[in-house]
């Protein structure tokens, strides 16, 4: 089904399957595609982000089960009190998991890394859908599921063009301005591979 995406400004996407259909102003696709369902989001529509810290997020810390928060809290832990978890692969595999749809509520679609050697988390990362970037080198800055933490974040290549992989975010700003200022954490919906993937309720 052909569903077209659209924020405050009448910025708007037609997806249809995996691919953007056509883009332009809301009033022209409705026109071009007048059976599509119609998805209106508040704010602004962007392509998705790329987090340059995926090494350090997904394999480099444990993400807490919200079940473990009185004991862990709720913020990745790295360092000591990472190795005093002494993890197995289930446990790897699910903290994966939690970060890569932690991730994606900040409308990031794809994270830089290198290889990822654990197979339990490259397993869990490949099943949630966030596209794994390469990178040359290990980027400045405090890793953060925030990409706008450590400076202005890559973005995926422009959703635009008819044929191409429908990777976007929509943050609840009035403009690209206020969501420098504001950050990532302002992510309402991200789409990847044409799916909805992440909605704030």
């Amino acid at each position: 089904m052909l569903t077209i995406h659209t924020d405050s400004r009448g910025h708007a996407l037609a997806v249809e399957g995996e691919l953007i259909a056509s883009a332009g102003p809301l009033e022209e696709l409705v026109a071009v595609y007048p059976h599509a369902r119609v998805r209106s989001w508040p704010g602004i529509l962007t392509p998705g982000l790329v987090n340059q810290h995926g090494t350090e997020l997904l394999e480099e810390a444990y993400h807490p089960d919200p079940r473990e928060a009185d004991e862990l809290g709720t913020e990745p832990l790295t360092g000591d009190a990472l190795t005093a978890l002494a993890l197995d692969d289930a446990r790897w595999g699910a903290s994966a998991r939690r970060g890569a749809q932690r991730m994606l509520a900040h409308g990031t679609v794809a994270a830089a890394c290198e290889p990822l050697r654990n197979r339990a988390v490259a397993d869990a990362v490949r099943r949630t859908g966030l596209v794994l970037a390469g990178r040359a080198a290990r980027p400045a800055g405090v890793p953060s599921l925030d990409p706008f933490a450590a400076g202005v974040p890559a973005v995926f290549a422009p959703a635009r063009d008819r044929g191409s992989a429908a990777r976007f975010a929509v943050f609840d700003v009035r403009d690209e301005k206020e969501l420098t200022e504001r950050g990532a954490g302002t992510c309402v919906a991200t789409v990847l591979a044409g799916r909805l993937v992440f909605r704030r309720r």
